[in-house]
């Protein structure tokens, strides 16, 4: 291969380019993405960039510079608009043309839409500008109302709480965060917020959104509420469009086998927009929308393209800051039928997932960092030896996890 191009210039494209580079690729490689800026995290988004007093910038991989350094071509402001998969090249939206040999698609996610009558008057989360326009427009508010108790829904509720706004959450389910935390975790996050003053309330239904002055009004099963600025926090979907156009297998996702490779094995495709198997959970694909899968991904993506046969093993692990609380899971809670919990004082808690066999396959921790960093971590090791392990000796805060290892 001569010709490398990676579609998608976030976390994980970012990081196929740089670990190609690393991992001696010395061809033309270019990384193509919409936004003017350098690849950049997006975590700090819905935290720091909302709440710090100074102006937030980008917090580019490697600064921003290694890019240049590496000679990776950088294309921005720019996307494509059709993948020729006959011809291996790429229509630009420029009316350009690039040839390829391998292609890589880190074409990530974008923020769902809230689907009623108004609902593009609520604000969404995902780019950078997004999270500029949501500061300016929380800093100007009295009252904000966040539609969604899911992660990103509940990290803006904090950060408006924070800078003192009065924040109502609307969420329509019966309890917050089902997709991700265990129920006794989202517990006491939903505990936590109500006690820094935010109003959740669940089982909600939305009917329309109507601009009234310099504000909103939310139509609900609860009633009407005015609010000065509406939030949308309802999960993302996967951005698959160039992939079906192209005749690539998606379904939740573009479909990627262990090494990261589509139905086309001259593409692979990783970060939010892959939907792959798991060696550690046999039978299950997932799709991950997470800091540390988009750039594991990107990495192996690289390793699979310099002439590696390895699986795509890199466990699923996320974490979420909420005031001052950090919420850590690692592994696939779904495939636990047993919870043992340990409780690590100081109010932080730590749950293991076990399957039938008594194997651990997931752990969930919920405190100050320092109470639940080092654990989960060590709970991560675990879970990769594969090895059932004792619920007493889990659930005993007086026995070293790095003593099971």
């Amino acid at each position: 291969m001569n010709n490398i191009v990676i579609v998608g210039a976030g976390e994980a494209g970012g990081r196929a380019a740089i670990a190609l580079r690393d991992g001696g690729y010395t061809g033309r490689l270019a990384l193509i993405g919409e936004e003017v800026h350098a690849p950049y995290e997006r975590p700090p988004l819905s935290k720091a960039a909302i709440v710090e007093p100074d102006e937030p910038r980008p917090t580019t991989i490697s600064g921003g510079d290694r890019l240049g350094e590496l000679d990776i071509e950088r294309m921005t402001d720019v996307a494509v608009a059709a993948i020729e998969r006959a011809e291996r090249t790429l229509a630009l939206s420029d009316g350009r043309r690039l040839g390829y040999d391998a292609l890589i698609l880190a074409t990530g996610a974008r923020a769902r839409s809230l689907n009623l009558p108004g609902g593009e008057h609520a604000l969404t989360l995902r780019s950078f500008e997004d999270a500029q326009r949501l500061r300016e427009r929380i800093r100007a508010a009295e009252r904000v109302i966040v539609i969604g108790g899911g992660l990103i829904g509940l990290e803006l509720a904090a950060a408006a709480r924070t800078l003192r706004r009065e924040v109502t959450v609307l969420e329509a389910d019966t309890r917050l965060l089902r997709r991700s935390t265990p129920e006794i975790l989202a517990s006491a996050v939903e505990a936590r917020h109500v006690r820094e003053g935010v109003e959740i309330a669940k089982g909600v239904r939305i009917e329309r959104i109507d601009p009234r002055g310099r504000g909103f009004v939310v139509h609900s099963s609860l009633g009407s509420r005015e609010a000065d600025l509406v939030v949308g926090g309802i999960g993302a979907l996967p951005r698959t469009e160039l992939a079906v156009a192209a005749g690539l297998a998606v379904e939740n996702g573009i479909l990627v086998d262990a090494q990261l490779r589509t139905s086309d094995p001259d593409i692979l495709a990783v970060g939010d927009c892959a939907n792959f198997p798991h060696p550690l959970y046999p039978g299950r694909r997932m799709r991950l929308e997470a800091w540390r899968h988009a750039f594991a991904s990107g990495a192996h993506a690289a390793q699979t393209l310099l002439g590696g046969d390895d699986a795509y093993a890199a466990l699923p692990w996320f974490w979420s800051d909420q005031y001052d609380l950090t919420l850590q899971i690692v592994g696939l809670v779904e495939a636990g039928e047993a919870i043992v919990a340990r409780e690590l004082g100081d109010g932080a808690t730590l749950l293991f997932h076990l399957d039938r066999d008594g194997r651990l396959v997931a752990a969930a921790g919920l405190g100050t960092i320092e109470r639940i960093g080092k654990e989960i971590k060590l709970a991560e090791r675990l879970i990769g030896r594969r090895a059932s392990q004792s619920a007493a000796a889990l659930a005993d805060p007086g026995v070293n996890l790095k003593r099971l290892l």
